[in-house]
């Protein structure tokens, strides 16, 4: 039996991100920049960028998707700037499985003040995350700030597809 797929429009994504945006601005909290996960949260990264003006940096952290023998990039000024408490918006499409923004987490702390107990707080503090899709059955062990939607792939198993992942089918 296959995945039945769960297909998101390109109206429903930017309502996702205006949602995102708005519950920022209700927190009353804005990013000094954006990291964008690639691939997946390259488009609605973008979107928060333009509405928000804030700068849009990438972070290839492709842990399904292997391209050559990529792994993921670590980026260590990133982490520098999160312990140093600059305020950073990570934006990916799905908290699908946790494993994206736990190895981000673990790549951070490893490259910058490992043992230090100040990371506890960055965590919760001035380093947000942003999803389009929250899979609550996930095992992130980051606080979700921003979701444009909250599913449950453990109850209701789907393949989140949108609308830049098929468009060449249609």
């Amino acid at each position: 039996m296959t995945t039945p797929k769960k297909y998101y429009s390109l109206d429903q994504v930017q309502g996702f991100v205006l949602e995102i945006a708005r519950r920022m601005q209700h927190d009353q909290w804005k990013p000094d920049y954006i990291v964008g996960i690639t691939r997946g949260g390259l488009v609605p990264a973008t979107l928060l960028s333009h509405y928000l003006n804030v700068r849009l940096e990438t972070l290839n952290v492709s842990l399904r998707d292997k391209f050559g023998d990529m792994g993921p990039e670590t980026n260590c000024w990133m982490a520098e700037d999160a312990f140093a408490k600059k305020n950073i918006l990570i934006v990916d499409d799905i908290n699908d499985s946790g494993a994206t923004l736990n190895w981000i987490k673990q790549d951070w702390q490893a490259s910058c003040q490992p043992k230090h107990e100040h990371w506890s707080e960055v965590w919760s503090t001035n380093v947000r995350v942003a999803v389009l899709i929250d899979n609550e059955a996930s095992q992130c062990e980051l606080p979700i700030a921003y979701k444009g939607r909250t599913i449950n792939k453990q109850k209701d198993p789907c393949w989140v597809v949108y609308p830049w992942e098929e468009w060449w089918l249609k």
